[in-house]
């Protein structure tokens, strides 16, 4: 399975929860049903530059001269922010996990084999895929919907403004790069055949993906805004190098609104995955444990639609903590040896809405209609507690099928656990991440920012010590 992993050129964001903690769940999944699952999940620390713009960008590399950091810095800096959240949510690590900068020799061969197939062209030191010649053997667009011919005459109507400014290097519209040359004040760049560039977004999953999982393997996963033109690039690619589409099934998670509108820069609504556990931001009312946004996405099928609100979220978080205090009733209840149910209906009904989790999972992954079956069990958890049904109206293989069920779905599967466990080991990494942005303030001279955080802390009972180094380190009263 491979899954698109992030652009580590910021702070992640709620946009990148639900991809990830979707494919951990299918991860997790075919790994509890027996199947050996090696999961590569890339980071992108180069490129990633967007060609529907009046000038290629490329957002690692703009964004590193922006933050006044070497690239390689803030990729690192971004890429632990990454890690640290998807270790909050309680994610698996991958089998393994690539990077874009790692495997440019593998990008450069790629690209070479397209050249020398006949399918991509040379433009001043830059290199483009030729989309009408591979469209006239295949089947370009079959994965996203698209058709050629709507594409190049959309893509045509912007090409007046990039040809007065002597940038139309591609033979059509629709063609996509492989790989950019650098110009002079570009910082991150590498020895090509073809001069200094860095290479074009869509070559660096294809390559990676070809080195670790084959020439076609099972599962691509990704978010639906990279359906076009990243995975239709991709299986084009792939196609030409490996004389075959690379993958027998694609997932895609749809998209999050945040209340009801799209989330983007230019509406403010962008709220990073600090922001969600601290609540620091304008638009939530308060903060949001990891597990609660966790068990919020697994609420909802992976392909449908999910809007974050407040009143949303706090609907979940009560409804995650109703069913996990069920779940610890059931962990606590004695049963007999009862052969026969005392309820034979009840007894029935509940053995058929455990075995829904099954077939619901096997049903493209439906975690939304488990978690239903779950709730539809709990009245009769809860009141086996109370007394209010007597233990015997269950068999006792139900009530212990029951348990082993609970507990395979909702911890091995669903990768949930108790919002109490985890309060004291939330505290340590937000800490550490308190003080990085105060050693950041106290750098750029805002001593305002750096005393407010210690002072603040000081006052819950966390005291921040600096050594002559300019280190921090922290100790509780």
């Amino acid at each position: 399975m491979y899954v698109c992993g992030p652009t580590v050129s910021g702070e992640s964001h709620l946009g990148h929860a639900r991809p990830y903690i979707s494919f951990d769940v299918v991860y997790r999944y075919l790994s509890q049903k027996k199947l050996k699952v090696r999961y590569v999940r890339n980071i992108t620390d180069a490129g990633h530059f967007e060609e529907e713009g009046r000038e290629a960008e490329d957002k690692v590399s703009t964004k590193a001269l922006i933050e006044k950091m070497e690239p390689m810095e803030m990729v690192q800096k971004y890429t632990n922010l990454f890690h640290w959240a998807m270790k909050q949510f309680n994610c698996i690590e991958p089998s393994i996990e690539p990077t874009a900068t790692g495997h440019i020799v593998e990008q450069i061969n790629m690209i070479e084999d397209i050249i020398e197939k006949g399918y991509a062209y040379v433009v001043n030191g830059s290199v483009y895929f030729d989309v009408n010649k591979y469209a006239a053997s295949y089947d370009y667009g079959k994965l996203s919907g698209r058709i050629l011919e709507d594409l190049i005459e959309s893509g045509n109507r912007d090409e007046v403004s990039r040809e007065l400014e002597g940038q139309q290097e591609k033979k059509n519209a629709a063609d996509f790069a492989l790989w950019k040359s650098a110009p002079p004040e570009h910082i991150m760049r590498w020895k090509s055949p073809w001069g200094e560039g860095f290479p074009g977004w869509h070559i660096e999953c294809s390559a990676m993906a070809t080195k670790y999982l084959g020439a076609q393997f099972d599962i691509h996963g990704g978010g639906m805004d990279l359906l076009f033109p990243h995975h239709e690039s991709e299986i084009a690619q792939s196609t030409i190098c490996n004389h075959h589409a690379p993958v027998k099934y694609w997932m895609h998670n749809n998209m999050i609104t945040i209340n009801g509108r799209k989330m983007g820069k230019s509406y403010n609504n962008v709220i990073k995955l600090t922001e969600m556990f601290s609540g620091n931001h304008p638009l939530l009312e308060q903060a949001f444990h990891p597990m609660t946004i966790r068990f919020f996405i697994l609420q909802s099928h992976y392909r449908s639609t999910l809007d974050f609100s407040n009143e949303a979220l706090i609907a979940s978080e009560k409804a995650f903590k109703r069913l996990w205090e069920t779940y610890e009733h059931l962990k606590n209840l004695e049963s007999s040896n009862i052969i026969h149910a005392g309820d034979e209906e009840l007894d029935q009904k509940v053995n058929l809405w455990l075995n829904d989790f099954e077939e619901s999972m096997d049903d493209d992954f439906n975690t939304a209609r488990v978690i239903a079956s779950m709730f539809e069990i709990a009245p009769t958890i809860n009141s086996l507690k109370d007394g209010l049904i007597q233990m015997n109206a269950l068999k006792s293989e139900t009530i212990q099928k029951m348990k082993n069920l609970f507990s395979v779905f909702l911890e091995d599967v669903f990768g949930l656990k108790s919002m109490q466990e985890n309060k004291s080991g939330l505290l340590a990494p937000v800490l550490e991440l308190l003080l990085d942005i105060r050693k950041e303030a106290k750098q750029n001279k805002d001593f305002a920012t750096s005393d407010k955080i210690r002072n603040q802390l000081a006052e819950i009972g966390i005291l921040v010590k600096d050594d002559k180094n300019g280190n921090s380190s922290w100790t509780q009263n």
